[in-house]
């Protein structure tokens, strides 16, 4: 299990309650950050969940820790799904969200929704495909939410997840701890209102269990045909497994 990384240093509030604060604080300047500090890559790899996605051909998709929408957006743009719901437990980022599914005239297909990944408000196997990009490493426990995952998921049912991952292979690994040690807490505290936020996200990916180990968490909570790939070299990784 992953070492617990929180934003603050509040001894009386809980990794999920620092996480909701932070996000709801940096939500109206997060698309723009998170484009500069990522150099547009992640645009990309979302598009590959996007078709893995739609190579099931989904009727129902939630999109986990949804944040502004972005996925779940290309989702309702890119896929033949009836309904698709966007959900994050930050008011803030939902907000900004809520707009962008206006603007892109999305709103009859698609539904923001503030909740709690580790007590999801849905029923069991009511869900054909779910997908969280950079999110599972922002839950408090992350085997209790990958569970509520599984439960919501139908039989057959997908996950797929984009997350951040450390290159394993030299100039790349060692171009990863300059860049995401040094760079992004510097851009963060440059551009950011919240001048901790960014450290706590480059912090929060180093400690992250990825490659082999989430592989095996997502085996030990019940999924099946667990696969990952990885992206640019392992500066993220997609992962995809099944609901038996």
């Amino acid at each position: 299990m992953s070492e617990e990384v929180k934003p603050y240093k509040e001894e009386n509030s809980g990794k999920k309650e620092q996480v909701t604060k932070m996000f709801d604080t940096i939500s109206g300047e997060y698309d723009g950050l998170n484009r500069m500090i990522s150099l547009g890559l992640d645009q990309k790899w979302r598009d590959n969940v996007v078709k893995m996605v739609a190579a099931q051909d989904p009727d129902v998709i939630m999109d986990i820790a949804t944040g502004t929408g972005d996925l779940v957006i290309k989702m309702a743009q890119q896929t033949n799904a009836s309904k698709l719901i966007g959900l994050d437990i930050s008011s803030g980022m939902l907000e900004v969200g809520k707009i962008k599914v206006k603007e892109e005239n999305l709103d009859s297909r698609i539904e923001m929704v503030l909740g709690d990944s580790e007590n999801l408000n849905f029923d069991d196997a009511s869900i054909d495909a779910v997908t969280v990009s950079y999110g599972v490493r922002n839950f408090e426990d992350l085997e209790k939410g990958l569970s509520e995952i599984l439960r919501v998921l139908k039989p057959g049912g997908i996950l797929v997840v984009l997350e951040t991952s450390i290159p394993t292979k030299f100039p790349f690994k060692q171009g990863y701890y300059l860049y995401s040690g040094l760079i992004v807490p510097t851009l963060g505290k440059l551009f950011s209102k919240d001048k901790i936020a960014y450290g706590y996200l480059s912090k929060s990916a180093s400690k992250f269990p990825y490659g082999e180990r989430f592989n095996n968490i997502l085996k030990k909570v019940g999924f099946k045909e667990v696969e990952n790939e990885l992206q640019f070299h392992g500066a993220s990784t997609i992962y995809k497994a099944v609901k038996a």
